[in-house]
């Protein structure tokens, strides 16, 4: 396997990169060929993610990688879950994806209760209830007329549209759809009953399939316009969280993980779903894994915070890397005012620094006086959320958690990993890094 080369595309709701991933020395030598942003478009008051600038990303590293003679073996992608595209009868892409973080899905999960009580929709699908869901996303495009789905003959989840823009196939990679809400965890399928009350016809889904699937090959004008020639492309585990767990460097089942990026997902790995009165009343979510397991995890927000504070001291002049803000927040260690990082007013404020001192203010605890201060609140307050989570997560897991298994980019912020060990009595392993990277590769490699 040592001539294989495996490319990994792996998109986040922030940034997405290119990874070319060589087998050596029993595991995989990574080398990132590409990073480009990934950014929420505003158009007419909705908000929608620019999938043609994401995929003509992928056409110039393809490009480029053709260029310097690379061989490649296979692609696979990845990306966040829930969002979807719209496919018209004649193969076209409807306009432009929603995005998640679009508010036109406030107050639409009552509204679908209102149909299908919350507690049997939890009891079908066992997926935590959030307003961005796709099941109440198509029920908020329905409802608001939304020309796309109107004219859809198929709809395809993010990493599945891209898979299609590039090969021409359309499938549905079962670790991506079992986001949705549409999904029965124990059969694996989609639900027909809960289509049939909600209006959605099971056709406008394409067959799921599992990772590790060969989709098809590049279209023969990528082909041949990149010099790469007709690449295979494997259905991947598509939702990022599944590819990154894939990649926990454990020998046993006694851990749990925390996948920390944009969003933070803490869980454990078991043979089956846990659904029932409790796992709902803590609102945890049973998603796929590969080979037949469950992803029994709940969502916190993670260095979203960061990343939109960033976003702020940059428009007013002021840049700091990922090792200076871990040095300015462990000055300011004592700082004691907290946030629930899972407050809705965070989920996409104009200006995330301005809304923790708000929220702060209006709770009475101290403000924060500078940006190593902000910084310290956040990192304290994901540390704390993390602990409450894992409190709940001890009492359903069929064994005993011994470790913390923290991956992902936000694996490599030491302070955090030591407050998240100090929070939660658990000793942090730390890494990979490139976790979701490397269990697409993985994924791929399984496949040849």
């Amino acid at each position: 396997m040592s001539e294989h080369r495996f490319l990994a595309f792996d998109c986040g709701a922030t940034s997405c990169r290119a990874v070319l991933a060589t087998p050596a020395d029993g595991g995989f030598r990574m080398e990132e060929v590409c990073r480009f942003p990934n950014t929420i478009l505003k158009k007419d008051g909705k908000y929608f993610w620019d999938v043609n600038f994401i995929f003509s990303k992928f056409l110039q590293c393809l490009t480029d990688l053709g260029r310097k003679g690379v061989k490649i073996t296979s692609i696979g992608i990845d990306t966040w879950g829930v969002d979807f595209g719209h496919i018209a009868p004649d193969g076209t892409l409807l306009g432009l994806p929603r995005s998640y973080r679009d508010p036109y899905t406030r107050g639409v999960p009552e509204k679908v209760f209102d149909m299908i009580p919350r507690s049997e929709l939890y009891a079908k699908t066992g997926i935590q209830i959030m307003d961005f869901n796709s099941v109440f996303q198509l029920y908020a495009q329905r409802q608001e007329g939304f020309a796309p789905l109107l004219g859809a003959d198929k709809l395809l989840f993010m990493p599945d549209l891209l898979t299609y823009l590039l090969t021409g196939q359309m499938v549905c990679e079962y670790t991506i759809a079992s986001t949705s809400g549409l999904i029965n965890p124990r059969t694996r399928t989609f639900d027909s009953d809960l289509l049939t009350r909600l209006g959605i016809d099971r056709n406008m889904f394409p067959d799921i399939v599992q990772p590790g699937t060969v989709v098809g090959h590049l279209r023969s004008e990528i082909a041949a316009s990149t010099g790469l020639g007709e690449v295979p492309v494997v259905a991947v585990a598509g939702h990022d969280t599944a590819s990154a767990i894939a990649a926990v460097p454990a020998t046993d089942t006694n851990f749990a993980y925390l996948s920390s990026g944009t969003w933070s997902l803490m869980g454990i790995v078991v043979p089956s779903p846990i659904i029932n009165t409790e796992s709902e009343r803590y609102n945890f979510t049973n998603e796929g894994g590969i080979e037949g397991t469950t992803r029994f995890l709940k969502n916190i927000t993670g260095m979203w915070l960061v990343e939109q504070c960033r976003k702020s001291w940059h428009a007013q002049g002021r840049d700091y890397s990922y090792p200076e803000m871990v040095a300015m927040a462990e000055r300011c260690e004592g700082f004691v005012g907290r946030i629930n990082p899972d407050n809705s007013r965070f989920a996409n404020p104009a200006d995330m620094s301005s809304e923790i001192r708000a929220d702060l203010a209006e709770k009475g605890f101290p403000v924060p006086q500078n940006d190593g201060e902000m910084l310290s609140c956040i990192y304290h307050s994901l540390a704390e959320r993390y602990a409450e989570v894992f409190g709940m997560l001890r009492q359903f897991a069929p064994f005993e958690i011994m470790r913390l298994h923290v991956i992902g980019g936000g694996s490599a912020n030491t302070l955090l990993n030591r407050w998240t060990a100090e929070a939660t009595g658990l000793p942090v392993v730390a890494g990979p890094t490139e976790a979701t990277a490397l269990g697409n590769v993985m994924v791929q490699a399984k496949s040849f």
